[in-house]
């Protein structure tokens, strides 16, 4: 009895994390001029512009996908799985705007990104996939992924892919999830997504209940991953209020299985995904299994009330906190959550009790990011900044770089070991799963700061960091990224009940840092083959803008009839943003409001608490009371209702709503 219990102490030791478990491989890779930063979306702050890195299945090549620094292309370079310095000169896919995803062949790899399309009717740029074999130096095809002739009479753009590729050897397809943009057609001018499914031989397919063109209404976060047959696990985040699982629709109805409450203005999501430049190794499969893990970062959800635009089933919600944690989903298969789904009852005070959190402390959480050791065990990761300034309704936060994360956590969502920190090492690129079971990605050795924007310098080497599982890490056959996951052979050990979930919050106190409005988060509804129009909301507001060269138009009010808009921006001394957004992307309205001092419970850590709940926080870091009186002006517009959603009578209309609020100095 004695031999057994030490054996297995010595497992529970080897199998989690330590700082030896960390390798680095710093600026092994040569290659040419690359800009490690992304403007995020509106606020300007820095994120890791994305190198999509794969691992060809025998485990024998590597590839490296990023745009050059001058953004006129985008190259390919192989790199050696052991070493990983580049190898050869790299393939250059001139005119392609991002890296948008990347998957590795043992002859070759296929590659997404986004490219002007000459007579496609639009100056946006198209996603576009490419498939490269060895010792060739022209493509084996090349397939459109939108523009004309795809989607009937749409007509579909991806200035921000902001998406990712897979591929499954068994289904015999590559699928991309994509954000897309109408420029024909009725929903001409608004953003939605797209599924598409491409054949081996570079065939555009469209299958039956797997295939989508217009999804999730502005979505802002993507979660992909491949499965043995079509539909892929697929999951979206949109602004409506929710994170849904969409494998069986691809959209957002309530036939889906919603993962998460978010409160979310039009346009914008928590960048619960990434955001700009992300959703990519948010979702992976067990090796060798039917079963995946999921993780993001989120604000949590409080008092949830009804989307009455959207109808039954759907709604709306409060902040938990100002700050971000970071929660965690687990799926016995693609279409199956493991414990219960999100709350959908108008009323209920508590919508995240359902939520699995990995963190729970003040410290605002980004770049959440999941890959599988093997069929047990799986790798969190995450950054944090300390002392956040959160100025900005559901974006991201800036304060110090207080390190990125690492937690190692089990197939039934339970946490092994304790967090593991590094102040040098990012994840900004795919996590692989190696085939010695080590989990690698490519990452930018700098000085990283989140503190402010952030325009990022041209580089030229690419570093590499890889993460040992432990005992039974290596059992992984061959490489497997996320997006090409193995065939399933065997059960993962995922609990049949619910996952682990937090504590209740120690603090009863309501959050009312951010007030949900159903107008500010609803879409227009139109009729049949009637175009859409957009929504002008003339709105009395924070008298700060984005940047001077984008500054809110002036209007004058159309109407003597004033709707009602609620306050939805908890927004402290908000610094000027730097917009970083594609042509005609939706605009989000900030408006602040007079806040009541924050509780005086006691302190919240900064730290990850073991199993708690994220503490309720009531004003952003730093706001106060203002007795100054400002006034703005902006127009916004949103996209149609998506495809399946409830319909209501009515038209689109044009409407301009007065509204005078105090904001915070």
């Amino acid at each position: 009895m004695r031999f057994f219990s030490v054996l297995g102490f010595a497992a529970a030791a080897v199998a989690q994390l330590t700082s030896s478990s960390l390798e680095k491989h710093v600026d092994t890779a040569t290659i040419k001029s690359f800009n490690p930063i992304k403007e995020a979306y509106w606020t300007g702050l820095p994120h890791h512009r994305r190198t999509p890195f794969a691992v060809s299945p025998d485990g024998k090549s590597a590839w490296l996908a990023y745009l050059d620094s001058s953004e006129t292309g985008v190259h390919v370079q192989q790199i050696d799985p052991t070493t990983f310095a580049a190898t050869g000169d790299p393939v250059t896919v001139s005119g392609g705007k991002e890296a948008a995803g990347l998957v590795a062949h043992n002859d070759g790899f296929a590659l997404m990104t986004n490219e002007v399309l000459s007579g496609s009717g639009t100056d946006n740029a198209i996603a576009v996939l490419y498939r490269y074999t060895t010792g060739k130096t022209e493509p084996t095809f090349k397939t459109w992924l939108g523009g004309p002739n795809v989607d009937g009479s749409q007509a579909m753009a991806s200035p921000d892919v902001n998406g990712d590729l897979v591929f499954s050897e068994k289904a015999g397809y590559y699928a991309a999830y994509i954000v897309v943009t109408a420029y024909q057609g009725d929903a001409t001018g608004h953003f939605g997504d797209a599924i598409r499914y491409v054949d081996t031989a570079g065939k555009l397919t469209s299958i039956s209940g797997a295939s989508s063109s217009w999804g999730c209404s502005h979505n802002t976060g993507i979660a992909f991953e491949a499965a043995d047959a079509a539909p892929f696990a697929s999951i979206c985040a949109e602004d409506q209020g929710a994170i849904w699982l969409n494998t069986k629709s691809q959209g957002m109805t309530t036939d889906n299985v919603k993962i998460s409450n978010e409160h979310v203005i039009n346009g914008g999501a928590n960048e619960a995904m990434g955001g700009m430049s992300g959703s990519y190794s948010n979702l992976a499969r067990f090796i060798g299994a039917d079963s995946y893990i999921f993780s993001w970062v989120s604000r949590g959800a409080i008092d949830l009330t009804e989307n009455s635009w959207m109808g039954s089933g759907y709604t709306t919600s409060k902040n938990r906190t100002n700050n971000r944690n970071v929660a965690i989903a687990l799926f016995s298969d693609k279409n199956t959550l493991v414990g219960p789904q999100a709350t959908s009852v108008a009323g209920t005070a508590d919508g995240d009790s359902q939520i699995n959190w990995m963190t729970s402390g003040s410290n605002d959480c980004s770049n959440a990011h999941a890959a599988t050791f093997d069929s047990s065990k799986a790798l969190i990761t995450w950054e944090e900044i300390s002392s956040p300034t959160c100025a900005f309704d559901a974006m991201g936060c800036q304060g110090t770089f207080a390190g990125t994360k690492f937690q190692m956590v089990g197939s039934d969502g339970k946490k092994i070991g304790e967090v593991l920190s590094s102040d040098d090492t990012y994840v900004a690129g795919d996590m692989v799963t190696m085939s010695d079971g080590r989990i690698c990605w490519p990452y930018v050795s700098m000085t990283w700061k989140l503190d402010g924007p952030v325009t990022g310098s041209p580089v030229t080497k690419m570093s590499f960091a890889c993460m040992a599982g432990g005992a039974g890490s290596g059992t992984a056959s061959s490489a497997a990224p996320a997006s090409s996951a193995a065939p399933a052979t065997s059960a993962a050990a995922v609990a049949s009940s619910s996952a682990p979930v937090a504590a209740a919050p120690s603090t009863t106190e309501a959050v009312d840092a951010v007030a949900t409005s159903a107008v500010n988060s609803a879409d227009p509804t139109f009729a049949s083959g009637t175009a859409p129009e957009p929504i002008f909301e003339t709105i009395s507001g924070p008298a700060y803008t984005p940047s001077a060269s984008a500054s809110a138009p002036a209007a004058v009010p159309t109407s003597s009839e004033a709707a009602s808009v609620p306050a939805e921006a908890p927004a402290s001394s908000a610094p000027a943003a730097s917009a970083s957004a594609p042509s005609g992307a939706p605009v989000p309205i900030f408006e602040t409001v007079s806040q009541a001092p924050a509780s005086s419970a006691a302190p919240v850590p900064g730290t990850t608490v073991s199993e708690a709940k994220p503490e309720l926080t009531a004003t952003p870091s730093g706001a106060a009371p203002s007795k100054t009186k400002k006034t703005r002006t902006r127009t916004k517009t949103r996209g149609p209702k998506p495809t399946g959603a409830p319909v209501q009578s009515g038209k689109c209309s044009t409407r301009t709503t007065i509204k005078t609020v105090y904001v915070t100095a």
